[in-house]
């Protein structure tokens, strides 16, 4: 028999990805060769703060921050919190804390007073860094509303604000230019994420030097990046697609690393990419949507551009294929992952048919095994649909003082149940078809909302579409759909029924249509489906049917 050279084809939901040498080495350790490496190439770019860093100059600024730090008397495994927006200031605490042993608190920018109580509480953070305000809020208000009732039970003592005297006087503890003591245990934890908290109370994901140093390793690999890229980040650092596959991938390359501005703008992303000359640039589908129908797009030189990463929630093919032809970005690629995976799991390859990026969520990633399992925990026949688990290194270390909740998420034999339903095809490509919690079940018919807003984003109207299934009392659970037109279009709903009719199955066709100019998200742009649900409930009287007592 002659041996075939054809590429594998799986029978079953399981695969492995490629061997990859792990780095068992500290965040300083990196920080020192990569700044040894490339002293004089760009690192930092930070456009709304005038400021633009070489891997020396960041060095120099993360030695300074680190000896800062150690001067409020911090000591290895104390924590650190950061509830800020994006500058540079964040980037100097994230790798001075990891540097000098201390653990770094992301707190998201979002959080008001009774979210930031119970972080301040759960995480004992000593020290917390932040700005006074923005245009968006008063966090100097905020943070006094939330100390007040819980003053007793916290561990803060020390309360830092950005880009004020409050911060030059922090940096003024700092001695010269002599590196402060580094922790050599690449096991250790570094950094605290909390979950967004949808469902309870939000747990605080915690992740080591080795957690995150390989994951960035691992996107950077994917994308092909070398010093000469230069990384635009409009997510948020907070977050691991700003934290990890920003800031790690960079420090594993030696690429530049953008900052467009405090948060998300469309405006100031395109003219960072234009300007800086950007060759890779992350996002969500929702950034990458205010970027195509901003309305100055077409003045904007795009042609830099090379890769980047899509992923946070499910991309609108459509999107994809607009954002590798109008935005120049051939080798764009579809990211998977979640903040207790560190967080990439599966990533398409660059040179993957673009078919087959805009359609999957790729392959494992390389050092990553991943599986889909049935209700029964077995692993499920190819194309069957269950739930995805990883294992490998970059699985949380765990929940932080959360032994039970750790427990549910990661099994016995170390695998991450990720809550998300998928399938994986014979060549080992994955898809993501919804969230375990969110499937529609309507008198029996399985309804896959991502399915369905595949479909009804095909109308040429359609800028944005989220599909969510609301209580009834016929067949159990009905399917609702909240659709944002493009700038100028005008669409109703009974055009979109005769759109679906005979179309998709007359199950999956909605119930209730809703025409809206915006969808509830997060900070990180995720949308938030369950305050869709929500309202659905509340305004079409669905609480009966949702087992809601009224008054």
């Amino acid at each position: 028999m002659i041996a075939s050279d054809a590429p594998l084809k799986y029978s079953e939901s399981y695969a492995v990805g490629p061997d990859f040498e792990l780095y068992e080495q500290t965040t300083h350790q990196l920080l020192m060769q990569t700044a040894q490496r490339f002293p004089q190439r760009h690192a930092l770019i930070v456009p709304h703060q005038n400021l633009c860093l070489t891997w020396d100059q960041l060095r120099h600024e993360v030695s300074r921050t680190g000896q800062a730090l150690r001067a409020l008397g911090l000591v290895p495994g104390d924590r650190v919190g950061v509830w800020a927006t994006n500058c540079a200031e964040w980037v100097f605490l994230q790798l001075a804390c990891a540097v000098t042993g201390l653990i770094q608190i992301n707190v998201n920018p979002a959080y008001r007073s009774h979210e930031l109580a119970y972080v301040l509480q759960k995480s004992g953070m000593k020290a917390l860094f932040l700005h006074a305000s923005d245009e968006r809020s008063n966090y100097r208000h905020i943070l006094e509303q939330a100390i007040e009732p819980v003053r007793r039970g916290i561990s803060l003592r020390d309360i830092i604000y950005l880009g004020e005297d409050s911060w030059d006087s922090f940096m003024a503890g700092a001695g010269g230019d002599n590196p402060v003591e580094a922790l050599t245990d690449p096991h250790a934890v570094i950094n605290i994420q909390y979950t967004s908290g949808t469902t309870g109370s939000p747990k605080g994901v915690s992740l080591t030097h080795r957690n995150l140093i390989n994951n960035g390793r691992v996107v950077a690999h994917g994308l092909r990046c070398t010093e000469h890229d230069r990384i635009c980040v409009p997510v948020p650092l907070y977050h691991c697609f700003g934290c990890v596959i920003g800031t790690m991938t960079s420090l594993a390359t030696g690429a530049a690393m953008i900052l467009p501005a405090p948060v998300f703008d469309p405006l100031a992303t395109m003219q960072a990419i234009s300007q800086q000359r950007a060759t890779v640039v992350y996002g969500v589908p929702t950034m990458f949507i205010a970027q195509l129908n901003h309305p100055e797009f077409a003045r904007f030189d795009f042609s830099s551009l090379r890769t980047g990463i899509m992923a946070g929630s499910p991309c609108p093919v459509e999107v994809m294929k607009r954002v590798v032809s109008e935005m120049h970005c051939p080798q764009m690629t579809i990211g998977y992952g979640q903040t207790e995976a560190s967080p990439i799991i599966t990533l398409a390859g660059v040179n993957d048919p673009l078919e087959q990026r805009v359609a999957t969520i790729g392959t494992a990633c390389p050092a990553t095994e991943v599986k889909i399992v049935g209700h029964d925990g077995a692993t499920v026949e190819v194309g069957e649909k269950g739930e995805l688990c990883a294992r490998g290194y970059m699985v949380m270390q765990g929940y932080d003082q959360d032994i039970e909740a750790t427990g549910k998420a990661i099994d016995s034999e170390g695998w991450l149940h990720t809550g998300d339903l998928a399938a994986m095809d014979s060549d080992g490509y994955f898809h993501i078809v919804g969230r375990l919690k969110d499937m529609i079940i309507r008198g029996g018919e399985n309804i896959y909302p991502k399915e369905v807003e595949e479909f009804l984003f095909t109308h040429p109207a359609i800028a944005d579409v989220q599909v969510v299934g609301v209580p009834d009392e016929k067949f159990g659970e009905a399917v609702a759909v909240w659709i944002r037109p493009k700038p100028g279009a005008v669409v109703g709903e009974p055009e979109m029924r005769e759109f679906c009719q005979g179309r998709i199955a007359y199950y999956k066709v909605p119930k209730y249509f809703r025409f809206v100019d915006a969808f509830p998200m997060t900070v990180t742009g995720k949308i938030q489906k369950f305050k869709i649900r929500e309202r659905e409930i509340a305004e079409r009287g669905l609480q009966a049917a949702a087992g809601i007592q009224t008054a």
